[in-house]
């Protein structure tokens, strides 16, 4: 006995549709991995700590200086989601690396860690070595350490460790919070 043509399609039909919403799922955690941005993937589990309030100190030239010198180190780095080498690092792990190499202060290695630490300051008061964080998808964070007349110093998934400026469009919408260490 044969089938009716229209049969067969329509049975052709549901399996596609079947298959499609099977993607569905495998689709959106793609998307989510790669809007995650530097939060998704914890190195390691964050100790809590909590400088003293002005623990970076006030020399701001001498802060800035050190800043400028760590970019000039890192610039070629590509970003890696969870690296912590000049083989490649995410925005947490470059701002973990550059205070402790740079200042001897131990953050957390996460964004979310980062953004917990020493206290909240409002965009207009940012000096250099403040940290800058942005909000830049659902679930996702980035960080930056601030230099000066707007620019800070971050990872970009696109050009690695660069020079933005508050005044992009792009990081002026995104704009969360800032924080002195």
């Amino acid at each position: 006995m044969k089938i009716p043509h229209i049969w067969t399609s329509e049975r052709c039909d549901r399996t596609a549709v079947l298959h499609r919403h099977r993607a569905i799922p495998l689709v959106f955690l793609a998307a989510l991995i790669f809007l995650s941005g530097c939060t998704l993937i914890p190195v390691e589990k964050d100790r809590r700590v909590e400088p003293a309030r002005g623990s970076l100190g006030g020399d701001y030239p001498k802060i800035k200086s050190q800043l400028y010198a760590q970019y000039t180190s890192w610039k070629s780095v590509s970003f890696k989601n969870g690296g912590l080498s000049k083989n490649g690092v995410d925005c947490s792990g470059f701002v973990y690396l550059t205070f402790l190499e740079r200042f001897e202060i131990t953050l957390p290695r996460s964004t979310t860690g980062q953004a917990e630490t020493g206290f909240g300051i409002p965009q207009r008061d940012l000096r250099a070595g403040d940290l800058v964080f942005f909000k830049t998808g659902f679930y996702a964070k980035h960080v930056g350490i601030y230099l000066e007349k707007r620019t800070f110093l971050h990872v970009s998934q696109q050009r690695g460790v660069s020079i933005g400026s508050l005044d992009n469009t792009y990081w002026k919408k995104r704009y969360w919070q800032a924080r002195r260490i």
